[in-house]
């Protein structure tokens, strides 16, 4: 198989998406973030191109203002997304003065004469064989920027446009980075993990988050990928569903009208096959109707369960009586084992063994405890026992999130 990092994001986050974008093909248009993004990127590789000389800080923002988009392109999303806000002057005002603003505090902070850049949106192949398998898969990706320090040593740089900052922690542990950095060891193979850091550069904060390149991590990021490839190669094979992962990045995927967790939300009144909108939307009144009555009937049940249990404990009685029926009190008892003497015990009857059987729910539990590779690893060794669908309720959707995306 061959897939990109892009695509491996894509199905991490939603693998109906996934399916929408890479199996279908579905084309829909770019949201109004990602043609920001996509301009910025192409601005800052203009910003580090010298021909014969790097650019200055006016002719970096006027190559950005030049190729600003069309209106007509940023209001394809809206036109596609019949609940998406329209496209206004004022946004387009606000999303090209902080494209602005984030040029010019990078350009003042990090002037592209003060670095040796060995290459910008580097693509790269890897070819990974999976042990797996016996397959071999075609990994690929575009590096945004690539540089050699004055001590020899190298970074990979990856801008990113988004508000929300990542920690620490979860630098080191980036999956993007970690393919990006088996890359270039595939391409230059002196480049070790040894030498080489690896970079976001968040352009809406001005700040750099770095972390150093590890063989452990490079072993690790392989393996990641490689199970994510057969999960989806699995999926594909036996023809099983890609389902969607409602969140708030809906809010900037074009493929949200036609998505199954939110294809309800567009439909018209009317259905072809003449099924009125209403009927439905009385059912789901009616469930959420009877749900609130159950709390609160659960709410006055516990209420009432601590008044009974007072009046027991005044009174010195076990039993209390009513014309319904009698409520009588009972006390369970939990113990704890001595396992070690348990074991000298059973052991001899071949009994022990039985005793030791995993528990899921307690499985699943601790592993949200564990690091993300014990996870993984864990998770690899598990198979579908039975399927079967639940419904789950949310009391309410915030206006934003039915469409439309917020401001940058």
């Amino acid at each position: 198989m061959r897939i990109s990092y892009s695509a491996i994001e894509t199905y991490l986050s939603c693998p109906q998406k996934y399916k929408f974008q890479e199996i279908d093909r579905i084309r829909v248009p770019k949201s109004r973030e990602a043609l920001v993004g996509t301009l910025i990127h192409d601005t800052l590789k203009f910003m580090f191109t010298r021909d014969p000389l790097f650019p200055t800080l006016d002719e970096v923002v006027s190559y950005f203002r030049s190729r600003w988009p069309s209106r007509e392109v940023f209001e394809a999303e809206s036109k596609q997304n019949s609940l998406a806000r329209p496209w206004t002057e004022q946004d387009e005002r606000i999303y090209f003065e902080d494209g602005v603003r984030m040029l010019t505090r990078f350009y003042e902070r990090n002037a592209p004469w003060n670095y040796t850049i060995l290459d910008l949106e580097s693509h790269f192949e890897v070819a990974v064989a999976d042990p797996a398998s016996g397959e071999v898969h075609i990994l690929a990706g575009k590096i945004d920027r690539i540089d050699k320090r004055p001590d020899g040593t190298y970074e990979i740089i990856d801008y990113k446009t988004a508000r929300r900052m990542p920690s620490q922690a979860d630098v080191h542990k980036n999956l993007q980075l970690a393919l990006y950095s088996l890359g270039v060891q595939k391409r230059w193979p002196h480049i070790t993990p040894e030498n080489l850091t690896l970079s976001l550069h968040f352009l809406k904060h001005g700040e750099k988050l770095s972390a150093p390149a590890t063989q452990a991590a490079t072993d690790e990021v392989a393996a990641r990928l490689l199970k994510t490839i057969r999960e989806i190669a699995g999926r594909i094979r036996s023809a099983k569903n890609f389902e969607p992962a409602p969140g708030p990045l809906c809010n900037w995927c074009g493929y949200k009208p036609m998505c199954p967790a939110w294809r309800h939300l567009y439909k018209k009144n009317e259905n072809a096959d003449g099924r009125n909108q209403n009927e439905i939307k009385g059912t789901v009144k009616e469930y959420f109707d009877i749900k609130h009555a159950v709390q609160e009937q659960e709410r006055r049940l516990k209420e009432l369960q601590n008044a009974i249990k007072e009046y027991m404990a005044e009174e010195g009685v076990t039993r209390v009586f009513g014309d319904e029926g009698v409520i009588s009190q009972k006390t369970i008892q939990r113990y704890q084992y001595d396992l070690a003497k348990i074991k000298e015990l059973l052991s001899p009857l071949g009994k022990w063994e039985e005793i030791l059987k995993a528990d899921e729910t307690k499985l699943k539990r601790l592993l949200k405890e564990m690091p993300i590779e014990v996870r993984q690893a864990v998770e690899g060794h598990r198979s579908v026992l039975k399927e079967y669908t639940v419904l789950t309720a949310s009391a309410g959707i915030k206006k934003e999130e039915r469409g439309g995306a917020p401001f940058l």
